[in-house]
């Protein structure tokens, strides 16, 4: 039986140092600033916590020289939620951003669209400009996960729990999903990096950063489908749902999204 959900995001690094440039491939303003925000998300119902994608750590703010406010596993303290208590975790796609810290979570069990596993480890990663947004140590960690048994591989749609599902959307990356989860408002749809920004998937602007530029622009269409309303599409990095979204309790980087956003902007219209 599909239950409702709550859902929050959790907003753990920030990037400011942008233009739009960095966000758009089809675009006539090139040199605006154009911040990006990062976040984890978390899934919470009658008991059940389910966490979507795990951020990146420490030592990968340093290598790649972009700071981390705070650490993912950590803040989850911040909503009553333990890393080490997580039994499943969703992987959207396995860039740096989404699949750092998997040792964080020493009893989960891992969500993964074969096909992205199969793009991390394969001919592709022998390209420079493919691996670039991959972790090497990530991608192993997440082998390491497969050989202990504790990953779920779906090919396509899947259901991870009554009321949370998995849609293959490419794209992005080969293997990069969304999750549609049912909630009070209506089905709300965690686009993760299928859709970086409300701008991309309204205006059908593609992301510079992207494997199939044909999915891409299919998924923009394919997550607003999901959401029962396309206000209940949830971008991936957009600053703008800290906006629209109301602040959940009195840490100032955990935002509610299942109840929908109480601000509308000219961007949703």
């Amino acid at each position: 039986m599909d239950k409702l959900w709550q859902v929050r995001a959790l907003k753990y690094a920030d990037r400011n140092a942008r233009t739009r440039a960095d966000s758009f491939v089809l675009d006539d303003d090139h040199d605006s600033p154009h911040a990006m925000d990062y976040f984890i998300w978390v899934l919470q119902s009658e008991g059940r916590v389910i966490v979507v994608d795990t951020g990146y750590e420490g030592n990968e703010a340093a290598r790649r020289q972009r700071p981390i406010i705070r650490d993912p596993a950590k803040a989850l303290e911040a909503i009553g939620v333990r890393a080490e208590d997580v039994n499943t975790v969703i992987i959207t796609h396995l860039h740096y951003d989404h699949a750092g810290g998997l040792d964080r979570f020493p009893n989960a069990t891992f969500h993964l669209q074969q096909s992205e596993m199969e793009f991390a480890t394969g001919p592709c990663m022998c390209d420079l400009t493919a691996q670039a947004p991959f972790s090497v140590e990530h991608v192993c960690e997440m082998v390491r996960k497969v050989y202990s048994g504790r990953v779920i591989f779906y090919d396509g749609d899947g259901e991870v729990d009554g009321g949370v599902t998995v849609h293959c959307i490419g794209g992005h990356s080969r293997g990069l999903q969304a999750v549609r989860v049912k909630t009070s408002a209506g089905y709300l749809c965690l686009a993760s990096d299928a859709a970086h920004y409300y701008e991309n998937y309204l205006l059908k602007k593609p992301f510079p950063i992207v494997h199939d530029p044909e999915l891409m622009l299919a998924g923009f269409d394919t997550i607003q489908e999901l959401a029962t309303e396309k206000t209940l599409v949830i971008p991936g990095h957009d600053p703008l749902v800290t906006d629209l979204f109301p602040s959940d309790g009195h840490s100032g980087f955990v935002w509610r999204l299942d109840q929908g956003p109480t601000t509308e902007t000219p961007e949703l219209c």
